[in-house]
């Protein structure tokens, strides 16, 4: 279900790929101002982490390609994003299985390819770690992390392999909730 803006067009999340890690930095002013002047409205960028809120008309996979390749232009990386309606995210956040716990980190696995992340799920089953859970939704990935050791865990390890670094992007859930009206 797609959110309507102004003039027809859909409210959109923009979430990137490796921006501002691993020496690929993206500050949010010039972001902001290349998703304006490929011709989106109602640019917002949230933290410092390549989230993008615009509203803009046409495909998704139009958009998507779009916006990688200015990207790629404009900030000189191989760009790969997440696209998805904010209505999803919504429907995203409130499907996340899990109560939040004190000492712990919500985290939702995006990824463009449906079998990475059910490779990515079938490592999980094998954790057996009551201290780190994954479960499976909608096209994504819930996880919840101790606090501090997001980076440490097995789950964490296994996505930061290279066959998982092309097709999935982490974010935390309460940066998600910042994502929304």
């Amino acid at each position: 279900m797609a959110d309507a803006g102004s003039s027809g067009s859909t409210r959109w999340v923009a979430l990137l790929r490796g921006v501002n890690v691993g020496g690929i930095t993206v500050r949010s002013a010039p972001l902001a101002a290349m998703f304006r002047d490929l011709g989106y409205a109602d640019v917002r960028t949230v933290l410092a982490s390549g989230n993008v809120v615009f509203s803009a008309a046409g495909a998704a996979a139009t958009l998507k390609t779009e916006i990688e390749r200015a990207l790629s232009e404009t900030f000189g990386y191989e760009a790969w994003i997440v696209l998805l309606p904010q209505s999803d995210l919504d429907a995203i956040i409130a499907g996340y299985p899990f109560g939040e716990r004190d000492g712990h980190h919500p985290y939702v696995v995006f990824g463009s390819d449906s079998s990475v992340l059910a490779e990515a799920a079938r490592f999980a089953e094998s954790l057996g770690d009551a201290d780190e859970r994954v479960a499976p939704g909608s096209g994504v990935l819930y996880w919840e992390a101790p606090a501090g050791s997001s980076t440490s865990t097995a789950f964490a390890k296994e996505l930061a392999k290279k066959r998982y670094k092309a097709t999935t992007t982490t974010r935390n859930l309460r940066t998600l909730r910042k994502l929304l009206p």
